[in-house]
């Protein structure tokens, strides 16, 4: 045919319009793109026609000539044009732009806005379908400045009829995902003015957009519009579906309010096109469960079987989630295994639950068991899961094996965290297998995972116990080098175990470094190791002037800090300092345990001062009635 069509033009013959479409149809079909631009280009402006450029401009698309096929629209959009568009060329343009991929490059956003403008300016107009599918590919695509100025472009242009529900539906789903609600309510409006009636698709979006934004009584507002129960003209005889009885109850369960999303299930129950599905019972069960109220959630359950829903995995695992959050780990198990007896099998998730619950327990060997039983039943276990295995065999001291589940964790393609690292680290240090550290830190280098904060505190606490001072002291600078400054946990770990050394001394020196050179002040943990080892070490003025130094700066002793320091000053007979501290305990709100209380009685009992014990227990100062006699009342 396109020897023929050669041949003739070679003769001055001009081919028909008619042929010329059927010839650039054939060359379409053939794919030859580039001859059939080549024929368009030669032939004569009285054998094109609209006809023939909608052939050329489907073949240019089909093949991603994007660029091609623009060009022949701006001839067939010029002012004078022999051959302007059609419906038919509507078509092919806005079914391109509707699709969500299609060859060649993208279309640029002013290139998608000027199209739809010239052709609608020429009485082109998408129809319904076509205006919503260009809509939702653009909001899809994150584009609803673009989507809006399309609709508004059809609207503008006279193309009301295209404009349904449907397209504005399209932009207020775009619209609510990004939280634009100043143009939702301005689309809403114009909605109305122009008599285009909201359908529930319409107020499902309304009402999605409100609870996600946890505005959950404009939606009930707008639901009550939506049933007819709002004055005036804001009143829409619509009848709610199940989907919008199902959002409007999620987002009631997500603020706490599973009462009223109670009451809505019972308005489910009295409606025949709206019955509630195992979506809405999930729904509830997970708003019951995070509220604690384990007790309805298995009601509700109970409800929803003999109502003859099918509970799905969903259901499961949401029971089996809020049963072992709220300690009830026995009652999931056996809840699993009825559903398992049911036929209904769990996934990942189920399995998640149970072994991270298990491991928070330190059951670590049912957690091992159900993570076997997870990979016989063929589900994958995700990094969770081997998280929470290798964390609560860590702290198991079972380092054997947590290796053995890091191994498989690498086999299953995912990597370790420095959270995880710092596990391991930990477990290894409490193994004294410092092979194990040095392995573990040189992995971290080598997958680029950067120690933290507490990798360094981890490995300060167990060199220093060690009493690897050197060691911990290069640890410290390396961190500083780093960019971590030491914490108050930093410094603790190496007082302590300068203390444990019986190096006193040393311990202070860290401690003065630590007040006078570091933006950490020390706390109460500090304070309390180091009167501690004062008082074991018989220096127990510097002991006091420890506390003295806590009230000056603000640091609240705990029991525990008084306990060492009651200690200290029963041994050197200090009995005025002792009522002196008894009093700072009474103001400080700090209550005596069964150490404070052996300490002093043994004590007091010796020396005559019985009664001030009581005072003190009674909450009485005792210090001020010193020079009083034995039987002196506490309440004078």
């Amino acid at each position: 045919m396109l020897h023929s069509y050669r041949k003739s033009n070679g003769d001055n013959i001009a081919l028909t319009s008619r042929s010329a479409v059927l010839l650039l149809k054939c060359l379409g079909e053939a794919q030859m793109v580039d001859d059939s631009l080549l024929l368009f280009k030669e032939l004569n402006s009285s054998s094109k026609s609209c006809g023939l450029c909608n052939e050329l401009l489907k073949g240019l698309f089909k093949s991603g000539r994007i660029d091609d096929a623009l060009h022949v629209l701006d001839e067939m959009l010029e002012r004078d044009s022999n051959f302007p568009p059609d419906d038919f060329t509507g078509e092919v343009v806005f079914g391109v732009l509707g699709k969500q991929e299609h060859h060649g490059r993208r279309f640029a956003d002013k290139e998608v806005v000027g199209l739809v403008t010239k052709l609608c300016e020429h009485g082109v107009f998408p129809d319904a379908f076509k205006l919503t599918q260009m809509i939702t590919k653009m909001c899809r695509h994150r584009k609803n400045g673009v989507a809006w100025e399309v609709l508004h472009a059809v609207m503008r242009l006279g193309g009301a009829v295209a404009v349904k529900a449907a397209s504005c539906n399209a932009l207020l789903a775009g619209l609510g995902r990004e939280r634009d609600t100043q143009r939702m309510n301005k689309l809403m409006a114009e909605m109305e003015e122009m008599g285009i009636k909201p359908s529930v698709v319409t107020f499902g979006i309304l009402v999605n957009h409100l609870c996600k934004a946890r505005r959950i009584d404009e939606a009930l507002e707008v639901f009550d519009k939506l049933r007819g129960k709002g004055e005036g003209n804001n009143r829409f005889d619509v009848e709610p579906d199940v989907v919008l009885f199902n959002t409007l109850i999620d987002g009631l369960c997500k603020v706490g309010r599973e009462e009223h999303g109670l009451s809505l299930l019972e308005k489910m129950k009295t409606t025949k096109q709206s019955r509630p599905n195992a979506i809405t019972y999930n729904c509830l069960i997970d708003g019951f469960c995070k509220a604690g109220n384990i007790g309805k959630a298995r009601m509700l359950y109970s409800q929803m079987i003999e109502e003859g829903v099918q509970p799905s995995v969903v259901t499961l695992n949401t029971l089996v989630n809020g049963l072992c959050k709220h300690g009830k780990v026995h009652n999931a198990v056996e809840f699993f295994s009825e559903m398992k007896g049911k036929g209904l099998q769990g996934n990942a998730v189920t399995y998640t639950a149970l072994i991270s619950a298990f491991c928070g327990v330190n059951n670590i060997d049912k957690a091992m068991q159900y993570f076997d039983e997870m990979l016989t039943s063929g589900c994958s276990p995700d990094a969770i899961v081997y998280y929470s295995l290798i964390n609560g065999l860590s702290i198991a001291g079972r380092m054997d094996d947590a290796s053995v589940v890091v191994s498989r964790l690498k086999r299953a393609g995912f990597g370790l965290d420095v959270a995880c690292y710092n596990v391991l680290i930990n477990g290894f240090c409490k193994k004294k297998k410092l092979e194990r550290v040095y392995e573990m830190l040189n992995e971290m280098e080598e997958t680029g995972v950067k120690p933290d904060i507490v990798t360094y505190n981890t490995l300060v606490s167990y060199l220093g116990k060690i009493g690897d001072f050197a060691t911990a002291s290069k640890v410290m600078k390396r961190m500083m080098k780093e960019g971590l400054q030491p914490s108050v946990v930093t410094y603790g770990a190496i007082i302590h175990a300068y203390c444990l050394k019986e190096n006193v001394d040393e311990a202070m020196k860290i401690f003065e470094e630590m007040c006078s050179k570091s933006k950490v002040p020390p706390n109460t943990v500090i304070y309390s190791i180091l009167i501690d080892a004062l008082c074991k070490n018989s220096n127990v003025e510097r002991a006091v002037s420890l506390m003295d130094d806590m009230k000056t700066k603000g640091v609240r002793p705990n029991t525990t800090t008084y306990n060492a320091i009651f200690k200290g000053v029963r041994d050197k007979k200090m009995l005025q300092k002792a009522f002196e501290l008894m009093d700072r305990m009474i103001e400080d709100a700090c209550s005596p345990d069964y150490i404070t209380m052996e300490i002093l009685t043994e004590w007091f009992n010796a020396v005559g001062e019985i009664e001030k014990l009581k005072c003190f227990v009674e909450g009485y100062p005792v210090s001020s009635s010193y020079a009083s006699s034995p039987t002196s009342n506490c309440m004078l």
